[in-house]
């Protein structure tokens, strides 16, 4: 097996899952896995859903090609059957599985690829010893798998989002897997990003099928895969920091989400309209624009972690280079800066305008407009405006 073996998987997980997706979506139809639209939803039609069965077609095709058919591959692969499974249940049966019953299905999914040896056993940090987490390495494990599915299952909510998202992640991850001689995971990356591509193509708005959780649970299965054999099962010493910098755009959307509703004394697991494109939405940003800047926000963060990868910023012994340095500032500053913009000039100052001509034209006073608009920023709760593109 070698690299070039990722880039067959890419392509054929991608054709893969271009060409089952509408089978998918008839699959949909007749089981009623259909997603209409609600108070919280941005689509305006029922839309079928199961498209990531076609996502795991693809997977499981390139996987059962290009990866060594090991009990390791046999394990990640069973695993991911598995929740893309649970998750087909829930997006069928009216109502869904209960919040118990899916997370039990999450752990259930986890926990086959981490007894097989899937997981981290210690942690290679910059500038001190390498942390041990000896017997509460398969807990710990199995809490990151299980938090990242929901990370993923958080952003699914506007058309192409989390398939693209994933796909800029997931390719990412790899070319650093491959970089650092992790072939096995930078193949499973190229195949996973190649499926959500191939699944993208019916995804992006106006969307004809959704993944559903059959899709988002299991794009997460697999990047928190990726993340443990492809970056921090290896001596990298910035190797805790790449997932963190990839994974960046939908954590952040789920830490705020999660912090509101405890903040609001709300069930973590309770649908809302708190998430970044909800506010996007609500601040008159169409589907594809809101999901275009989130991809420009992803590919900056991705950015960044090639460079931590690639740049040869510091010598051996740390010292830093002062050339190289400079190069990595830059980097950082984009991040930084294209975070900035979105969550600040994008969700506050902008909505404030947006929001000071509408409640100006209610007669209300200057200062309840202020009152007005300084509750809905810390609430996340306001009528949306009309779209500017």
């Amino acid at each position: 097996m070698n690299d070039l073996d990722a880039l067959w998987a890419f392509l054929i997980a991608g054709v893969t899952a271009l060409a089952v997706t509408p089978l998918a979506a008839r699959l949909a139809h007749g089981m009623g896995a259909i997603d209409r639209p609600n108070g919280r939803s941005l689509h305006d039609r029922p839309t079928p859903s199961l498209g990531g069965l076609a996502i795991l077609a693809g997977v499981l095709l390139a996987g059962a090609v290009f990866l060594p058919w090991s009990e390791e591959t046999r394990a990640i692969l069973g695993g991911g059957a598995l929740i893309a499974v649970v998750g087909a249940v829930d997006d069928a049966l009216e109502g869904g599985l209960s919040p118990v019953v899916k997370l039990a299905g999450q752990f259930a999914a986890a926990l086959i690829p981490v007894l097989a040896d899937v997981r981290v056993e210690n942690i290679t940090l910059p500038f001190v010893e390498p942390l041990d987490f000896g017997n509460w390495g398969i807990p710990l494990t199995l809490l990151g798998m299980v938090a990242v599915m929901n990370v993923v299952n958080f952003t699914d909510g506007v058309d192409g989002l989390a398939a693209g998202v994933c796909a800029i992640a997931a390719a990412t991850f790899a070319i650093i897997a491959l970089s650092l001689d992790r072939v096995d995971a930078g193949v499973l990356a190229a195949a996973t990003a190649g499926a959500s591509v191939g699944f993208l193509r019916h995804n992006f708005h106006p969307a004809s099928v959704f993944m559903g959780d059959s899709g988002s649970n299991l794009l997460g299965f697999l990047l928190a895969v990726i993340a443990i054999q492809g970056v921090l099962k290896t001596a990298a010493v910035v190797a805790l920091f790449f997932p963190l910098v990839i994974l960046a755009v939908p954590a952040l959307d789920a830490t705020f989400v999660v912090a509101k509703r405890i903040k609001h004394r709300r069930p973590v697991y309770s649908a809302d309209r708190w998430h970044f494109h909800h506010r996007f939405s609500n601040i008159g940003f169409s589907q594809r624009r809101t999901v275009l800047y989130l991809y420009a926000w992803t590919v900056s963060l991705a950015a960044l972690a090639l460079a931590l990868r690639f740049v040869p910023y510091s010598e051996d012994d740390g010292t830093l280079r002062v050339g190289w340095t400079a190069v990595m500032v830059g980097f950082g500053l984009t991040a930084f800066a294209a975070s900035l913009y979105l969550v600040l000039v994008l969700e506050i100052l902008k909505f404030r305008r947006f929001r000071e001509r509408q409640l100006r034209k209610q007669a209300l006073s200057e200062e309840e407009i202020q009152e007005e608009i300084a509750r809905e920023v810390e609430t996340g709760e306001f009528e949306a405006v009309e779209p500017s593109g």
